[in-house]
């Protein structure tokens, strides 16, 4: 298990000056975003606007704190997200623009590239044993005192597990909050 610590992770400054991006891990190490396979970052999003398009990409978007986000896309679907509804996958390919419900969010944002990388989010907010049957688990810990295999996990770090193997998650503190993000080969 690998521990990737909050205080370690890049932060970079969009263009548009909208907000800015956290970086927790990319695959391959250090590629750029036009040639990952996977990648996970958090965002700060401080002003309504469109999301970049990312062509063969697939996202997954669950928001971590502020009052939610809509999400209206091109071909006119709209959807709400807020800190209580579920990860929402979406291709990031579709032209979406993000409008702030009241302020500024912040967000997990997860992407694979189409017929390389796979992934599913889920939020978990108690203690459990979690399943790494193929391919990667990545562990962001949001809020409370997490241990991940008797590992400590404080809110805004991660882990990076290997399968095949489990994983234990014990918590401490109220509205503990933790997404896991599976990553498998296509």
């Amino acid at each position: 298990m690998r521990i990737i610590r909050a205080a370690d992770c890049k932060v970079m400054p969009w263009k548009n000056g909208g907000g800015t991006t956290t970086e927790i891990a990319v695959s391959p190490e250090g590629a750029p975003l036009s040639d990952f396979d996977w990648r996970i970052s958090m965002a700060h999003v401080g002003q309504d606007g469109p999301f970049s398009s990312f062509p063969g990409i697939d996202r997954t978007l669950s928001v971590l704190s502020g009052n939610g986000i809509r999400l209206a896309f091109g071909d006119g679907e709209t959807v709400s997200l807020d800190r209580t509804t579920a990860p929402f996958f979406f291709a990031a390919d579709r032209a979406v623009n993000g409008v702030l419900v009241d302020g500024a969010i912040d967000d997990l944002n997860v992407m694979s590239r189409r017929g390389r990388w796979r992934h599913r989010v889920e939020r978990l907010s108690g203690e459990r044993s979690l399943p790494a049957s193929e391919g990667l688990l990545v562990l962001v810990a949001c809020k409370g005192d997490w241990q991940v295999n008797g590992a400590a996990l404080p809110a805004g770090d991660s882990a990076v597990m290997d399968a095949p193997g489990s994983v234990e998650l014990t918590v401490g503190g109220d509205e503990a909050k933790l997404y896991a993000v599976w990553l498998t080969a296509a």
